[in-house]
């Protein structure tokens, strides 16, 4: 009777996680489709750099508007404006490197990358349902660290000091500390550490977008 019951609890678990991998990877899927409708709306119409910057800073407060949604329909309509705000902040970024000579071949070759890095990272997750839980405490505390070089950054512009040497490490290590993300957060889902969808497509989604970002930059840095 025992070893049924036990049997049972995992069977239910095991389509529990099921369903939420399932879900998760279908909510991203059109999250991203609509995040690159609303990069495409952004560059046709010429957004200027300012409103880029406006967008990622409330799209970022959106973050705990979702979490407490998390668990209702509201939830997902809300993360679709926080995926289409951050599809649109990028149009200006990207119209900057389209219009340079060989900059259309700079996003492609990080739109590539980035794929590349996510599909690799999660199926090497799915497949061998590696535990990367213990990563958690270094990733947030790399992650802290890198906003905090990146605040410092940020005031060191309003003064005219300009590090381009520091500032392309840091896209390095973020692509790093994204990398580390997504193989974290993979590995709740597949592990029973995550139960809620839509927060995980929030998280996966935060680390493509970092990720694309600044491969952007390292490449653009490549060609001068």
């Amino acid at each position: 009777m025992a070893e049924t019951q036990i049997a049972t609890r995992a069977t239910l678990e095991r389509v529990a996680t099921n369903r939420v991998l399932r879900n998760t990877y279908m909510l991203l899927s059109m999250t991203m489709l609509f995040s690159a409708v609303m990069t495409g709306v952004s560059m046709a119409l010429n957004t200027p750099y300012f409103m880029s910057l406006t967008l990622l800073l409330a799209s970022l407060g959106m973050i705990f508007v979702i979490n407490r949604f998390r668990n209702s329909s509201w939830g997902i309509l809300l993360v679709f404006a926080f995926t289409g705000m951050l599809g649109f902040s990028l149009g200006p970024i990207i119209n900057l490197y389209v219009m340079q000579t060989g900059g259309t071949e700079i996003v492609m070759s990080a739109t590539g990358l980035t794929g590349l890095i996510f599909f690799g990272l999660s199926g090497y997750v799915l497949v061998t349902k590696k535990d990367f839980s213990f990563m958690g405490g270094f990733l947030m505390t790399g992650l802290l660290l890198a906003l905090g070089v990146m605040v410092l950054l940020l005031a060191g512009s309003f003064f005219g000091f300009y590090m381009p040497g520091v500032h392309l490490a840091l896209s390095a290590v973020i692509v790093l500390l994204m990398s580390g993300f997504i193989l974290y957060e993979t590995s709740r889902i597949v592990n029973g550490g995550e139960t809620n969808y839509v927060m995980a497509t929030v998280s996966l989604y935060l680390s493509i977008y970092n990720i694309f970002t600044s491969l952007l930059h390292l490449l653009g840095a490549a060609e001068d």
